[in-house]
């Protein structure tokens, strides 16, 4: 039996661990990491706040020197054992920070914030752990991620419909847990990566090398002999000329305030002193 202060989990600690074990001892190219930790270094490019000490959630640590100043202290929490920096915190997750309120002036979190058992409770204590006018900047794997390899299991499973991913949320869910946290000006847009693949194993081995497979509590499904040679047609019954087959993947980017005093705000509704009708109804020519 559970309650509101213990929702049930949704996902499997151990297991949403040990992929990213797993991820970290492959070779791949881990192109989706790349392209997380650019799109976030260009993002600070355009803040003129100096941050002081920053806080970095998840596998992106190893990308810090493409997001950060080299000389700004960071400290890594990276769901997993490692060592990359001296100042590291192991074996905590985003609903579990071990960290006093307004420990940092920035925290980025990326690439795993979809798959916390409780997101609105993280990002609670994310904003928490920032200092007034401290910047959260989040990135999260969002609805229409990886749709071609989940309609193919579909179509594979055909009338035994099983959960080879776990659901990911879309824009405004996003958009309204950012707020919902409590962070003043408030920014949540998306892109998409598409990548083209001459087979679903290729798909399944860069979900792999990035460390975001399905980590969903429960047991786990035997594919099976059948089960790929299904997929195998599959796929290349959805082949193009090239015998080239599209992948998606979408990039969820929030960003978010710790509210403060001098920061800016909106004007109180009926505060305006011209009328927007009237600004549209007026003709250009007068």
């Amino acid at each position: 039996m559970t309650s509101e202060t213990n929702p049930p989990e949704i996902f499997d600690r151990q297991r949403r661990r040990a992929l990213r074990e797993r991820a970290s001892r492959r070779q791949g190219e881990q192109f989706l990491w790349t392209h997380i930790a650019q799109d976030l270094g260009e993002r600070l490019t355009f803040v003129t706040r100096v941050f002081e000490h920053a806080l970095i959630i998840g596998p992106i640590a190893e990308w810090q020197k493409d997001i950060l100043p080299a000389d700004m202290h960071c400290t890594h929490m990276p769901l997993i054992s490692w060592g990359g920096a001296e100042d590291t915190q192991n074996g905590f997750e985003e609903d579990r920070l071990p960290f006093a309120p307004a420990s940092f002036d920035l925290v980025i979190s990326a690439g795993t914030l979809d798959s916390v058992n409780d997101l609105p409770g993280a990002l609670i204590q994310i904003r928490r752990i920032l200092k007034p006018d401290g910047l959260f900047l989040g990135h999260m794997f969002g609805a229409g991620t990886l749709a071609t390899l989940k309609s193919m299991f579909l179509e594979s499973d055909a009338d035994q419909v099983r959960p080879h991913m776990h659901p990911q949320i879309d824009l405004r869910s996003a958009a309204d847990l950012i707020v919902r946290a409590g962070f003043a000006l408030p920014v949540a847009d998306q892109d998409v990566t598409e990548v083209r693949y001459s087979n679903w194993r290729g798909i399944v081995s860069d979900v792999r090398d990035a460390g975001i497979g399905n980590a969903l509590a429960g047991p786990r499904a035997y594919l099976g002999k059948n089960a790929i040679n299904r997929l195998d047609r599959i796929f290349a019954a959805r082949a193009d000329a090239h015998g080239k087959v599209p992948e998606y993947f979408t990039h969820l980017f929030l960003s978010g305030w710790a509210p403060s005093e001098n920061q800016p705000r909106p004007a109180k509704r009926g505060s305006a002193q011209v009328s927007l009708a009237d600004i549209l109804s007026k003709n250009p020519e007068d």
